[in-house]
């Protein structure tokens, strides 16, 4: 048996980690999901408290600490983590900063959507079908 797929979000806003979870619940209820605060917080735990590494990790580009771009940085750095893709989850479609993503190495620049139907079938494209 596989074991379940592994989400990890790191977004400074409390509201949007709530709906991801549950969207992600919607697509598949084995899929774990795990949450942080901020890119220096991603980082500690990514690199120290990390048994099963994620599948995918989905970094907010605004926030606090670390932002989203910069924690990209810094995990592309750690050779443990480099092969795990990342997508940049934003309410900004700022393209500078769409195209620094894609150069620092996300797989993806996902602006967040105005619904949570949006939320649900973009996460939907990562669950096992």
């Amino acid at each position: 048996m596989t074991p379940p797929l592994v989400f990890f979000l790191a977004d400074d806003d409390e509201d949007d980690r709530m709906l991801f979870e549950e969207a992600l619940a919607e697509v598949d209820k084995k899929i774990r999901c795990i949450t942080v605060k901020n890119g220096r917080e991603a980082l500690d735990v990514l690199q120290n408290e990390m048994v099963l590494l994620p599948d995918y990790i989905f970094l907010d580009l605004n926030m606090p600490m670390l932002n989203g771009l910069q924690c990209l940085a810094e995990l592309k750095k750690i050779e443990l983590l480099q092969h795990i893709p990342v997508i940049i989850y934003s309410t900004s479609s700022d393209k500078d900063s769409m195209e620094e993503s894609k150069r620092l190495g996300a797989i993806d620049f996902f602006v967040k959507p105005s619904n949570f139907t949006g939320l649900k079938n973009y996460l939907q494209k990562f669950a096992p079908h």
